[in-house]
C-alpha cells in the first residue's frame, strides 16, 4: 500500500536527462484521460475524470527521458527511462492492466511498466480516483475499493479507442498485473466477487493486521473512520453493490505483487478461479502480510505459482529511491536487500509467467521484443 499523498502530490515526469537509447527494446510512453461516473463520488474535487498511462514498446531511434518522481532538482524517485509519445514498434501487442498500491500512482510502477513495454507488452496504468498520490487522499476512495476494477475496464476501453495506440491492443491475449491493493483489484478483474462483510469481520479479529490498520499515506483513514464513511447517505448507492462481480471479459492471465486486501474473498470465489496465477511477495512485508494475503491466495487458487523474496519489505517494490529520497522518506526507502535486485527478479517473473501465459498456440519463442 502507498506512498504519502503531500510527497505523491508534488509527481512530475523529469524530462531532463535525454539520452540516445543504446538498448534494444526501448519502451514509449503516452497518458490520456477518461471519464468514469464512480470517480465524482472518489475525487476530492468530485472530478469524474480517470488518469492513465500506457507504456509500449518503442520504435528503433526513439529518444527516451528520465522519469522521476518528486521536485524536478531534487527527485525522490527513479522510475526509469521511456520515450514520450513515441511510435508503437509492432502490430497487436499482448495488453496488461495495471493497478497500484493504496495512494500509489501509475507513475510509481513504471519500474515495472517500462520493463515489460521493453519485453513487448503495451501496459496501460491508471492513477486510481481519490486513491493516487497525485491527488488528496479521500475516504471513498479508500471504503469504495472494488470500484478500482472499474478503473481497469474504463482505462481499457479509451486505449482501444484511442486512434494511435486501439490498433495495438491485442484483447485475445489480456493480463491484470497488480500490486498491493491493487492486486485485490486484479482478483476482481479476474472474476472473483469480494465480500465486504467478510473482510470487516476479519479486521474486527485482526485489528493489527497491516491491511486493517491505517496506512501511513492515509493516517486519518482509521477502521473507524471507514466503517463511518460506509454508512454514510452518500456513500449508501455505492456501498450496496460493494459485493457485485466486476470480472473484465477476456482476462488470461493475472500476476500478484504483495497483494493485500485477500481476505475481502471468500476461499470459494478464489478456489474457483480458473486462470493462471503467479504470486510474488517479501517476505518481511509487515504492509501486506504474507500469511494473510499472498500466501492464503495460493494456497486456494488451483495452479497458483509462489516466488517468495527473503528480506524483501513492502516498499521495496517502489520505484528505486535517490538520496533525496532515503534521506526525506527513510520509512519508504530504507530496504534491507537491494531495491535493483528485487525489481530484477520481479520483472523476469513477470516476463516469464506472461510469456507462457499469453503466448500464441502458434507461438514458438517468446514474446520479448530483441
Amino acid at each position: 500500500m502507498r506512498m504519502k499523498a503531500t510527497v505523491l502530490g508534488m509527481i512530475l515526469i523529469g524530462l531532463a536527462s535525454v539520452t540516445a537509447a543504446d538498448e534494444t527494446g526501448l519502451a514509449g510512453e503516452r497518458h490520456g484521460t477518461t471519464t468514469v461516473d464512480s470517480a465524482a463520488v472518489r475525487d476530492v474535487q468530485h472530478r469524474d475524470a480517470l488518469r492513465y498511462t500506457v507504456w509500449y514498446p518503442a520504435q528503433a531511434g526513439s529518444r527516451e527521458t528520465a522519469l522521476t518522481i518528486g521536485p524536478p532538482d531534487a527527485p525522490l524517485f527513479d522510475v526509469g527511462r521511456a520515450a514520450l509519445d513515441a511510435p508503437v514498434a509492432g502490430t497487436r501487442l499482448p495488453t496488461l492492466l495495471l493497478s497500484h498500491g493504496n495512494g500509489g500512482s501509475a507513475r510509481m510502477m513504471g519500474w515495472l511498466g517500462t520493463a515489460l513495454a521493453r519485453a513487448g507488452y503495451l501496459v496501460i496504468a491508471v492513477d486510481h480516483p481519490g486513491n493516487n498520490g497525485a491527488d488528496p487522499m479521500t475516504l471513498p476512495g479508500s471504503v469504495l475499493s472494488w470500484l478500482r476494477a472499474d478503473d481497469l475496464r474504463a482505462a481499457l476501453a479509451a486505449v482501444q479507442a484511442d486512434p494511435v495506440l486501439g490498433a495495438h491492443v491485442d484483447r485475445s491475449r489480456l493480463g491484470v498485473v497488480g500490486f498491493s491493493a491493487g492486486g485485490y483489484t486484479a482478483l476482481l478483474a479476474a472474476g472473483a466477487r469480494p465480500d465486504l462483510q467478510r473482510l470487516l469481520a476479519f479486521c474486527r479479529t485482526h485489528p493489527d493486521d497491516g491491511v486493517c490498520r491505517p496506512q501511513q499515506e492515509a493516517a486519518t483513514h482509521t477502521m473507524e473512520a471507514r466503517l463511518a464513511a460506509a454508512a454514510s447517505p452518500a456513500l449508501a448507492p455505492w456501498i450496496s453493490h460493494s459485493d457485485d462481480a466486476r470480472a473484465l471479459p477476456g482476462v488470461r492471465a493475472v500476476f500478484l505483487l504483495a497483494p493485500a486486501i485477500v481476505q475481502a474473498f471468500a476461499p470459494g470465489q478464489l478456489s474457483s478461479l480458473q486462470l493462471p496465477v503467479s504470486i510474488v511477495l517479501g517476505d518481511a512485508d509487515k504492509v501486506a502480510p504474507p500469511t494473510s494475503n499472498g500466501e492464503a491466495a495460493q494456497a486456494l487458487i488451483p495452479g497458483a505459482t509462489l516466488l517468495r523474496l527473503a528480506g524483501v519489505g513492502h516498499y521495496d517494490f517502489l520505484s528505486t529511491c535517490t538520496a533525496a529520497g532515503v534521506q526525506r522518506l527513510p520509512d519508504l526507502c530504507t530496504a534491507a536487500t537491494s531495491t535493483a535486485g528485487t525489481h530484477r527478479r520481479t520483472v523476469d517473473a513477470a516476463t516469464g509467467f506472461f510469456d507462457a501465459a499469453l503466448r500464441e498456440p502458434h507461438d514458438n519463442e517468446p514474446l520479448h521484443l530483441r
